[in-house]
C-alpha cells in the first residue's frame, strides 16, 4: 500500500470507477486515498483509475482506496453482500 497516494486530504476527489464486476462504474469519493502496490497470492483487482490499483478483493475481503458508502449507490454493497 501508498498511503496518500493522490495528495493530502486537501486532494480529496470524486472520480467514476469502473469496477470489473459491475455493468456501471461507481462513483469513487477519494479522501486520503491509498493505493495497492503490490498483490500477493489470491488477489483479484477490482478497480483501477489512472493505472492505480484502487479495489482489491481476497475471498470474502474487500478493499477500496475510495469510500462507497459516501454515496447513494448501493451496487458495490449488494455485490459484496452477496460474495
Amino acid at each position: 500500500m501508498k498511503r496518500n497516494a493522490f495528495g493530502a486530504q486537501v486532494h480529496s476527489f470524486e472520480s467514476e470507477v469502473p469496477m470489473h464486476v459491475l455493468s456501471e462504474p461507481v462513483l469513487g469519493v477519494f479522501i486520503r486515498a491509498p493505493i495497492v502496490t503490490q498483490l500477493g497470492p489470491d488477489v483479484q483487482v477490482l478497480a483501477e483509475i489512472e493505472n492505480k490499483i484502487v479495489a482489491v478483493k481476497q475471498g470474502n475481503i474487500l478493499g477500496t482506496s475510495f469510500h462507497p458508502e459516501l454515496t447513494d449507490d448501493i451496487r458495490l454493497h449488494q455485490w459484496f453482500l452477496n460474495l
